[in-house]
């Protein structure tokens, strides 16, 4: 089978031999490392970027741009400014202070800002000229979505259901990621109820495809060869695996964390709103259980996220895995069946010597 046979419109674009992007995970999985290799490896990797202050993504962008001279994007989260009332902090630390006692910390105290500043962090990736951005949590607004096309951006927005899907279609998105309810971490709804838009990568991609018209991304449950190819079959132009990286040597979360996703089930995720304010998708945990005993005192994202960063940091400096957010998808056990600690430039060699050959067996089996 010809070298041809295997692109995409979009992996053509981009120079990429395997239809791989690896999927931005906050809190500190992506860092540049991981990021530069997927990208050398043939694939697009992307740094997450929501938790970072203009000049750390600066600083981080650099380091990319050291390690490679190939495309890779940085990855935001749309918010607008949040200022709590002091009503909602209190209860939030009514229900952490007990948690933060257990590792010695003093009560929380209400921050001076709960999240850095959204429209510096986008005037920062228009500044470094970064080849792609995506977006979840939000919607860009039209003029936005120009701007960074007039700086040379390729603008890719996260959509967890068709209305989503149209809406950045609408805002002049360049592609979109589908968001499958199998994928680990915050979910990126922003358009009617988190319930209503728990929808399967299955359904979702072969319908935003159709709506759109735009390239799109399949993300959730995606962990091998095989999922590769069910999502290019999908209609969808590369796969976005987040899950599959978490383990990779270049990952930088707590070895308890890569330990606990050894020890994964197919049901061992829930989904949650309790450590972070907004749901999101990781392994149960005595920390999940013990904030989601008192939904009425959860704040919103990003307040409760900042609340608890302090714990979960801890916990991560202890290897205490109870109190860590496990951020997972629902395909964390099929990386069980690859040895631990792989570098990020193995799994991407694994990864496409599966898709190949899941592709040649397919098209074997139809002749």
């Amino acid at each position: 089978m010809s070298e041809e046979s295997f692109v995409t419109p979009w992996t053509e674009r981009f120079g990429m031999r395997v239809p791989v992007v690896q999927a931005p995970m906050a809190g500190g999985p992506t860092t540049p490392a991981m990021v530069a290799a997927v990208s050398n490896a043939g694939g697009l990797g992307f740094l997450a970027a929501a938790a970072l202050s203009p000049e750390k993504i600066a600083g981080e962008v650099a380091a990319i741009r050291v390690l490679t001279d190939r495309p890779f994007g940085v990855n935001l989260f749309v918010l607008d400014d949040l200022t709590p009332d002091d009503a909602s902090v209190r209860r939030a630390l009514e229900a952490i202070d007990p948690l933060r006692a257990e590792f010695d910390l003093p009560p929380g105290r209400p921050l001076e800002r709960y999240a850095p500043d959204f429209r510096a962090q986008l005037q920062t990736l228009i500044d470094l000229r970064v080849p792609l951005a995506s977006f979840t949590f939000g919607l860009l607004s039209a003029d936005d979505v120009t701007r960074l096309h007039a700086n040379g951006l390729y603008v890719i927005g996260t959509a967890t259901h068709v209305a989503e899907g149209l809406a950045w279609r609408e805002a002049g998105a360049d592609a979109i990621v589908a968001q499958g309810a199998e994928a680990g971490a915050h979910r990126g709804t922003f358009i009617g109820a988190f319930e209503d838009a728990l929808v399967g990568t299955l359904a979702l991609v072969p319908q935003l495809v159709d709506a759109t018209g735009l390239p799109v991304l399949a993300a959730g449950g995606i962990m091998d060869g095989r999922g590769i190819v069910a999502a290019l079959a999908l209609g969808a132009q590369a796969a976005a695996m987040g899950t599959a990286f978490l383990g990779c040597a270049e990952s930088a979360i707590p070895q308890v964390w890569k330990d606990r996703l050894r020890s994964a089930s197919d049901t061992s995720t829930a989904v949650t709103r309790a450590i972070t304010g907004r749901h999101a998708r990781g392994i149960r945990n005595p920390l999940m259980q013990r904030l989601s005993e008192a939904t009425d005192k959860i704040a919103p994202y990003p307040v409760q996220n900042a609340l608890t960063q302090e714990l979960r940091q801890s916990a991560a400096r202890a290897q205490n895995s109870d109190y860590l957010s496990l951020w997972a998808g629902q395909g964390a056990a099929l990386g069980q069946r690859r040895e631990a600690g792989l570098s990020a430039t193995e799994l991407m060699k694994r990864l496409e010597q599966e898709w190949r050959d899941e592709t040649a067996r397919i098209a074997a089996f139809k002749r």
